[in-house]
């Protein structure tokens, strides 16, 4: 499985991403990870101590690297590069583990007027079009924030796309907005998760408005969540009541891989 998730800034994205990692490598997994987000905060959400993500260099900065595989030096406009990069090295020799989670960041993008991005660009898009997967393996990638990621194709080749929504219209509609799209690119499935959800109103609410979306659960509103996000703790475990609906969640989304849904 390569799935992606989606969501407009501060819904709970990237904790989303990291309890569906460790959720899916406690049931057996092997999974690669992808901060795709320029705010680059999944390694912590997995539970990966700060000194470790310290010392860690995101993909984008390095440009030996980037050089070596693609055949253009980073930030030079014009000239030729490599369209097929070999990348499937990457996840594990440039990852930080954590049980059976490697996690991959790739990096900001550079500020403006520092030359062009497209030999890191086409080393992230490779990585996620052509990362070959073997039998108990899945691919969970944390997006950045909002729609434009889609705009570029970047999740296109994913089996499935999870929009994180909170209760609120402006995340409704981003939802709305990320279905199109993934239909637009033929991505095959698009889900729809519900987090910080407090009880049935908010629940028949989201219902209402996103009528036809495949919902794959509703993750309650806990403060213990954000307590731990304070603490700088994963939010993996810190909650019973967010378990107990991963759970269901979980279950839902590889019973329908299973059958080939």
């Amino acid at each position: 499985m390569k799935l992606a998730v989606s969501g407009k800034g501060g819904v709970g994205k990237t904790t989303f991403s990291a309890l569906l990692a460790r959720g899916l490598s406690s049931k057996g997994y092997k999974v690669v990870a992808i901060d795709a987000d320029p705010d680059s905060n999944l390694s912590a959400a997995l539970g990966i101590p700060a000194h470790m993500i310290a010392q860690a260099k995101p993909l984008t900065a390095m440009d030996d690297l980037i050089e070596e595989r693609t055949g253009a030096k980073p930030g030079v406009r014009g000239g030729f590069f490599k369209l097929n990069p070999h990348v499937a090295d990457i996840p594990e020799r440039f990852s930080l583990k954590i049980d059976n989670v490697s996690v991959l960041t790739l990096g900001r993008c550079k500020k403006g007027g520092s030359g062009c991005y497209c030999a890191e660009n086409v080393m992230v898009k490779r990585l996620i079009d052509h990362l070959l997967l073997k039998e108990g393996e899945v691919l969970v990638i944390d997006m950045e924030a909002g729609i434009e990621h889609l705009s570029r194709g970047t999740a296109a080749s994913v089996n499935a796309l999870i929009s994180v929504i909170e209760p609120g219209m402006r995340s409704v509609e981003t939802a709305q907005r990320v279905n199109d799209l993934a239909k637009d690119l033929g991505v095959p499935r698009h889900f729809v998760v519900a987090n910080k959800v407090d009880g049935e109103k908010d629940r028949e609410f989201l219902v209402s408005v996103l009528p036809g979306q495949e919902f794959l659960g509703f993750l309650p509103y806990d403060p213990s969540l954000l307590d731990a996000d304070r603490e700088g703790k994963s939010p993996y475990l810190q909650s019973s009541k967010v378990t107990a609906e991963m759970e269901i969640i979980l279950e839902k989304l590889l019973s329908l891989f299973k059958q080939g849904d």
